[in-house]
């Protein structure tokens, strides 16, 4: 079918020729590249510390034994992170098999990454089994606007690479950013009217129910933030305050860039708190004279606030979400991007055939 042989096609022989040096350099430097990529390309990333530090306790002298290994095995090294409070009430991450004294790290992340063969001589070909897609699904310029917009939303789509079928060539790539942008620009049109101007309780939204919130307290490792984002399959937490309730910022699975790129931070990431991480994070910013949505205060909306208002905020400020909030400001909900494509849309029955089976989970009550 058309749609397997996109597939096909998404499989490019220059992006797996790529080296894992060149994808990870080009995360930090580039600022527009945190789109480009799958989330979990940062969460291997951030496994690779743990896998690499633990090599480095062994005995070892090298990575040399990582290279050969799963990079599927070195993602899921994450969930194996445990939180222990020592006896000056710090909090420190730890694995199972790891010494105290590999847990002591200096250095910036590239001098220690750098270093390793693994770094040297894996391409993206190598850890394409660890995206959902392998290594993305892609369209064509023929496909339909229905397509795209199904396929960021009910089918989980961050980015989706526009090719050439015939060139073998990418010719663009179209976020969910890039969606919500087109929206901001449709305001005054009567069919965006129509629809923007209802309340989000009209709507439906949030979507997701106030006790099934993922988020992080404030003094808990930004670690465990990461972790839960890999855990629960979202792009980003709400840094909730000690009381337990009202959000004091976000961290998103593009933030893992700051933890590669800013030296300060990669020596405390064992240990340094969700609120500290922040504060941190804020500080390089602007030392490097830098713009950042994290730079700002958290985002907020309530139930009340039309989508037309939600689109433009999102758009303006250039985040992915925005934690929905009652009258004395406590956070309720969460609103991402996905959310707002979804209720665009709907999808005729049977409209990518059977394509989709097996891939996306069934329902645990189908009879199919």
């Amino acid at each position: 079918s058309k749609f397997r042989m996109i597939r096909k096609v998404g499989s490019l022989k220059q992006v797996h020729a790529l080296h894992l040096q060149q994808v990870v350099s080009f995360i930090c430097n580039v600022s527009c590249g945190t789109d480009y990529f799958h989330a979990r390309a940062y969460l291997t990333i951030i496994a690779y510390f743990s896998s690499m530090h633990q090599s480095d306790a062994s005995g070892n002298g090298t990575a040399g034994s990582a290279v050969g290994s799963p990079v599927a095995n070195l993602a899921s090294r994450l969930g194996s992170f445990t939180f222990r409070r020592t006896s000056s009430g710090r909090v420190e991450t730890t694995t199972d098999s790891e010494s105290d004294e590999a847990a002591s790290v200096g250095g910036s992340f590239f001098e220690t990454l750098t270093s390793s063969e693994f770094y040297k001589n894996t391409k993206v070909g190598d850890i394409s089994g660890s995206f959902r897609w392998a290594p993305f699904l892609a369209l064509q310029t023929s496909d339909t606007f229905l397509t795209m917009l199904l396929l960021l939303s009910k089918y989980r789509m961050k980015s989706l690479p526009v090719v050439d079928m015939g060139g073998n060539q990418i010719e663009n790539i179209i976020t969910q950013s890039c969606v919500v942008h087109m929206l901001a620009e449709c305001v005054g049109l009567p069919w965006f009217e129509s629809w923007g101007t209802k309340k989000l309780s009209e709507l439906g939204l949030p979507l997701m129910k106030p006790y099934k919130l993922v988020k992080v307290n404030e003094d808990q490792p930004v670690l465990k933030a990461f972790q839960l984002m890999r855990e629960k399959g979202v792009g980003g937490v709400p840094v909730i305050d000690t009381n337990g309730t009202k959000a004091i910022g976000n961290i998103s699975i593009r933030d893992v860039q700051y933890l590669l790129s800013a030296p300060k931070i990669y020596k405390q990431y064992r240990t340094i708190s969700a609120k500290d991480f922040l504060t941190a994070v804020r500080h390089h910013l602007q030392e490097q004279h830098e713009a950042s949505p994290l730079l700002h205060d958290v985002i907020t909306c309530k139930r009340d606030d039309v989508i037309k208002e939600i689109i433009l905020k999102l758009d303006s400020t250039k985040i992915h979400r925005i934690y929905v909030v009652d009258d004395k400001g406590d956070t309720e909900g969460v609103i991402t991007l996905r959310d707002i494509i979804s209720k665009l849309v709907h999808e005729p029955r049977h409209y990518f055939g059977d394509f989709f089976d097996g891939v996306v989970p069934l329902p645990t009550n189908s009879t199919v």
